[in-house]
């Protein structure tokens, strides 16, 4: 009985030689693949049992992002990974108008000579993203087997990922207004539930947007733990946010949608106004505040090639220190 090659072969490759099907099929169409009558004349050839098959894999290709020399924060390195603690400000991906200074470019200088290739190209593979704006931490594979494992651990949610924000509000499970928002629920602990999906915004391609309807977007779960409340009366909070899935702008978006948008926020949350009876003077450092106060403060995950389990963590970035010690003393200065 006899089968199609790209089937066998994506049944068969041993797993540590982390070859997708689409590899496997971009390899037989370069003539990489020959068996007992010589080069793959495509992925369709029967394959009978008993016969051998042979790939040879071709030297990882160098691409056209140039490495460049840019300080990097690593908090975690090996052969396999790089978990990089990224600067608010800095692009993880190039881009029309962002064609350099990427975390791209950073890391091909910074991991030169010791990438072995992801899909057959000389790069980091990314598998997450956090916006340009947002500082924390991010994961990168250096190799093939580490990017399909880490891939796989992102698709099925399994990835520890912790958010901290300074947001406009305050989560309050008495409150009838949130309580009333479509998609909002409550859990055990006063922990707020946003549950959606998630789309590109029907009039501005740059946003994401909130939609209900079961065919559109993509669905999107973020759930958030209010951990201090600042001013006279409550007005703006330091809130832990978590990750079920990861799309695209999804705290930012699901935030907004419950009416605590981030402070700093240009996009989702800008235009909401710190008050000034609440916050006093320290409510137009809020206002002033140069983007959306996020950070990826902890990521945790099973490494893909030892199988060890690795919680990472960091610290807020200044910017966000700053505004949080204002932010702290704004009950007693509101009280004087």
């Amino acid at each position: 009985m006899s089968d199609r090659l790209d089937k066998v072969l994506a049944a068969l490759v041993p797993a540590e030689a982390a070859l997708s099907r689409s590899r496997l099929a971009r390899l037989i169409a370069d003539g990489a693949v020959s068996g007992p009558d010589g080069v793959a004349a495509g992925p369709r050839v029967r394959v009978l049992p008993g016969q051998v098959w042979r790939i040879a894999l071709p030297p990882p290709e160098s691409v056209e992002t140039l490495p460049q020399q840019i300080d990097l924060t690593v908090a975690y390195e090996d052969d396999d990974i790089i978990v990089i603690d990224k600067p608010a400000g800095m692009v993880v991906h190039p881009a029309p108008g962002s064609r350099d200074g990427t975390l791209v470019n950073a890391l091909l200088h910074h991991c030169a000579g010791s990438l072995s290739g992801i899909g057959g190209e000389m790069r980091p593979g990314i598998v997450h993203r956090i916006d340009k704006d947002t500082s924390g931490l991010l994961v990168a594979a250096k190799s093939d087997r580490a990017h399909h494992g880490l891939a796989a651990q992102f698709e099925a949610h399994s990835v520890d990922r912790a958010y901290l924000a300074l947001a406009h509000g305050i989560i309050d499970p008495g409150d009838a207004r949130l309580r009333g928002t479509r998609g909002v629920s409550f859990e055990p602990g006063g922990v707020l539930k946003i549950t959606s999906r998630l789309d590109r915004h029907p009039h501005d391609r740059q946003r994401q947007a909130v939609h209900f309807n079961g065919e559109r977007g993509r669905h999107a779960v973020t759930r958030a733990r209010m951990l201090e409340a600042f001013g006279t009366p409550p007005a703006a909070m330091l809130v832990e946010c978590r990750l079920e899935t990861g799309r695209t702008h999804q705290i930012r978006v699901h935030m907004a949608h419950a009416g605590l948008g981030l402070i700093g926020d240009p996009v989702y949350g800008g235009a909401r106004r710190a008050s000034v009876r609440a916050l006093g003077e320290v409510a137009e450092a809020v206002q002033a505040f140069p983007r959306q106060a996020l950070h990826a403060a902890r990521l945790g995950f099973i490494h893909p090639v030892s199988g060890q389990r690795l919680d990472l963590q960091s610290d807020l970035p200044q910017d966000m220190q700053l505004l949080l010690a204002q932010l702290r003393g704004t009950d007693a200065a509101t009280q004087r």
